[in-house]
C-alpha cells in the first residue's frame, strides 16, 4: 500500500471515529443489532448515572457493536460499565433525540394564517355562488319596427309559465275588442295604453323568465328610430341579443336597407358589448314565404356579409334559425315537419347551449342607474350589476356626486317585496337597491353605485378611439354631439382631432385636419358634466359609448385614456383644452 493510500485512509478513521454506536455516548448515535433483521435506532438511557446501579444480569445482553471505518477498531469500553437494560426509555425523556431534530422555522406561522383567510374567502364564494347557482342572462330583443319582437317576448313568457293562460285569454279579448286581434301577445310586455293604441313599443319593455339551465330578462327594445335612445338604454344591460327579422316579402327589404332600423340596431349592440347575436327569422309562415328555404337563405346571405362587416364572426358569434313568433314554432320546440329542411334547435335551446359569460363577481363593484323612483321616503334604484357584487347593509357611494348611503334591500327586477328580498346579488343582475342616507331627488340616471373604497372614475375629458359611421360632411375640431355611454347620456366636444389610424391600427404622426365618414381616429372628448366612465381595458361596459347627431349615430368609440381621473369639476376640462 503506498504512502497516498494510507493518508487517504487516515483521513477517513480520523473523520469517522466519532461515529461510534454506543449508547453512553454524550451525544444521541444510532445503534446497529446485527441479529435484527433491519436497521433500527435505539434512544439513548435518559440517565447513564443509572447504568452503573444496574450491574445484574450482564450476560443477558448482546454487547453493542461499533463499527469503524477504514482504521483500527474503535477502543472497547471498560467491562464495569454494562449496557443498560433492554426496554427503551420512554419518548418523552429522551432529550437528546430534540436536539438532533431540525427546529421549526418561525415564518411558517403566516402561510398558515393566509392559508386560513383564503380558505374564509373561497368559502364565502361558495356560499354566494350556491345562492345564485343559476346563471343569468340579459337577452335584448332588437329589430326593425314591426318585425315581431314583443310577440316573440310574449309567446316565450307563455311557453314558459310566466304568463298563465287566463291573462293571455284577457289579453286576446281585450285586443278584439279595439280591433287589434293579432297583438294580444305584445300586450304581455307593451304594457302602457299608448303602446297597445299604437301598436309600437315606446320604452324599453322587460320581463323574466327561467329555463331548467338559466334564469333570463327580456329587454324589449323600441324598433322606431325615434326611440333609438332607449333601445340603448336597454342595449348597455344586455349581454345577448336576438336580432329579429321579418322574413315576409318587403318587410325584410324596408328594415334592411337605408333608413331602415335592422343595420343600426346591430351595430348599436355590437358597441354596446353585446358578443353573440341569434338572428330569427321570423314570420316565415307567412303567406308569402310559406316555409321557404330559398327565402331563408337570401336573408343570411345578405345579413352574414353585413354582420361580419360590423365586428361579428359568423362561424362564433352568429346563429341564425327560422321561427314563427305568433304561432310558436320554432321558440321552445323545433319546427319539426312544418320545416323539413332546419333541424337545428329551438330558440329557447338556443339561448341555453350559449357559452358561459365571464363575471368580474369579485371585482369592485359598478352598477349604472337606470331608473330611480321613491318609495315611503326612501330611494329605490334599478340596475344591472357589471362588476363586483352587492350584500345587504353595505355602505356604498353614488358617484360622480360622492353620495354615501347604505343598502338597506335587494330585491330581482320584478321582486319588489318583503317576501323576495335577498341576501346578495352578484355581478349579471338586474336588481333594484333600497338605499338609506340619501334623497332620491339627488339621484340621476347615468350615476354609477360603486365601492367606498374603490370608486368608479369620473371625469370631464377623455381620449377616445373612433369609428366615423355616417356623416353628411367632415368632422373637425370642435363638433358637438351627444355621448351616450352605459346608461348616462351628455353633450360632448370634440376639442382635438389628434391621430388618424389607418387600416392596420397605426397612428398618424400629425393631427389629422379631419375625418370623414368610413375613418377611424383617435380625439380628445369634453363633456359638459361630469360623467362615470372607465377606460375600456379596465371595464368594457364603462368605456365604450356610441355618438348621436340628428337622430342618428354617427360614430361609435371605447375610451382610451381619462384626462384626469376623479375630476368632478371643471378643472377636467380646462385641463384638457390647455392640452
Amino acid at each position: 500500500m503506498s504512502d497516498n493510500d494510507s493518508k487517504q485512509i487516515d483521513d477517513v478513521t480520523a473523520k469517522t471515529s466519532g461515529m461510534t454506536l454506543n449508547t453512553k455516548a454524550k451525544e444521541f448515535k444510532p445503534t446497529f443489532n446485527a441479529k435484527a433483521p433491519s436497521f433500527v435506532p435505539r434512544a439513548p438511557a435518559a440517565k447513564p448515572a443509572a447504568a452503573a446501579a444496574a450491574p445484574a444480569a450482564p450476560a443477558a445482553v448482546p454487547k453493542p457493536i461499533s463499527i469503524g471505518i477504514g482504521g483500527a477498531p474503535a477502543a472497547a469500553k471498560p467491562a464495569s460499565a454494562p449496557v443498560p437494560a433492554v426496554t427503551p426509555a420512554p419518548r418523552e425523556e429522551a432529550k437528546p433525540k430534540k436536539e438532533s431534530a431540525p427546529a421549526p422555522k418561525p415564518a411558517a406561522a403566516a402561510p398558515a394564517a393566509l392559508e386560513h383567510v383564503n380558505e374564509e374567502i373561497d368559502a364565502e364564494e361558495d356560499l354566494m355562488l350556491d345562492e345564485h347557482f343559476k346563471e343569468h342572462l340579459n337577452v335584448i330583443f332588437i329589430g326593425h319596427v314591426d318585425a315581431g319582437k314583443s310577440t316573440l317576448g310574449g309567446q316565450i313568457l307563455h311557453v314558459t309559465g310566466m304568463v298563465d293562460k287566463r291573462t293571455l285569454e284577457k289579453y286576446e279579448r281585450e285586443a278584439k275588442e279595439a280591433g287589434r286581434e293579432s297583438w294580444y301577445l305584445s300586450w304581455a310586455l307593451d304594457t302602457s295604453q299608448e303602446e297597445r293604441a299604437k301598436g309600437k313599443t315606446v320604452e324599453c319593455g322587460r320581463a323574466y323568465f327561467e329555463t331548467t339551465r338559466r334564469r333570463y330578462t327580456i329587454l324589449d327594445a323600441p324598433g322606431h328610430k325615434n326611440y333609438v335612445p332607449h333601445m340603448l338604454s336597454g342595449a348597455a344591460q344586455a349581454d345577448v341579443g336576438v336580432l329579429i327579422i321579418s322574413a315576409r316579402k318587403g318587410e325584410f327589404e324596408t328594415g334592411f336597407e337605408r333608413g331602415g332600423q335592422t343595420q343600426e340596431h346591430a351595430i348599436l349592440a355590437k358597441t354596446a358589448g353585446v358578443r353573440h347575436l341569434v338572428v330569427a327569422i321570423n314570420k316565415m309562415d307567412d303567406k308569402t314565404v310559406e316555409w321557404s328555404k330559398e327565402r331563408y337563405d337570401e336573408i343570411i346571405l345578405k345579413m352574414t356579409a353585413f354582420l361580419r362587416g360590423t365586428g361579428y364572426n359568423p362561424r362564433t358569434d352568429l346563429t341564425f334559425i327560422p321561427i314563427s313568433g305568433y304561432t310558436g314554432a320554432g321558440v321552445k320546440d323545433r319546427v319539426g315537419s312544418a320545416c323539413p329542411w332546419y333541424s337545428g334547435p329551438s330558440l329557447l335551446e338556443t339561448l341555453d347551449g350559449l357559452q358561459t359569460i365571464e363575471r368580474k363577481i369579485n371585482g369592485p363593484l359598478r352598477i349604472p342607474i337606470s331608473e330611480k323612483h321613491s318609495e315611503q321616503g326612501t330611494a329605490i334604484i334599478s340596475g344591472k350589476i357589471e362588476s363586483g357584487n352587492v350584500k345587504l347593509n353595505q355602505k356604498v357611494i353614488i358617484m360622480p356626486d360622492k353620495l354615501t348611503c347604505e343598502v338597506v334591500g335587494i330585491f330581482g327586477e320584478d321582486e319588489n317585496s318583503a317576501e323576495n328580498e335577498k341576501q346578495s346579488a352578484v355581478c349579471g343582475d338586474n336588481v333594484q337597491l333600497r338605499l338609506r342616507g340619501v334623497d332620491d331627488e339627488a339621484i340621476s340616471q347615468g350615476y354609477v353605485l360603486t365601492d367606498i373604497k374603490n370608486p368608479c372614475h369620473t371625469t370631464r375629458a377623455f381620449d377616445a378611439q373612433l369609428r366615423i359611421l355616417d356623416v353628411k360632411n367632415i368632422i373637425t375640431a370642435g363638433y358637438n354631439s351627444v355621448l351616450h355611454v352605459h346608461t348616462a347620456v351628455a353633450e360632448v366636444t370634440m376639442t382635438k382631432l389628434l391621430h388618424k389610424l389607418n387600416r392596420e391600427g397605426q397612428r398618424s404622426r400629425a393631427p389629422p385636419p379631419f375625418v370623414k365618414q368610413r375613418d377611424a381616429c383617435i380625439v380628445r372628448i369634453v363633456t359638459n358634466k361630469a360623467i362615470c366612465v372607465e377606460r375600456f381595458a379596465d371595464y368594457p361596459q364603462l368605456g365604450r359609448f356610441t355618438l348621436r347627431d340628428e337622430g342618428k349615430t354617427i360614430a361609435i368609440g371605447k375610451i382610451l385614456r381619462l384626462a384626469r381621473p376623479n375630476a368632478g369639476t371643471a378643472s377636467a376640462a380646462s385641463a384638457a383644452h390647455a392640452n
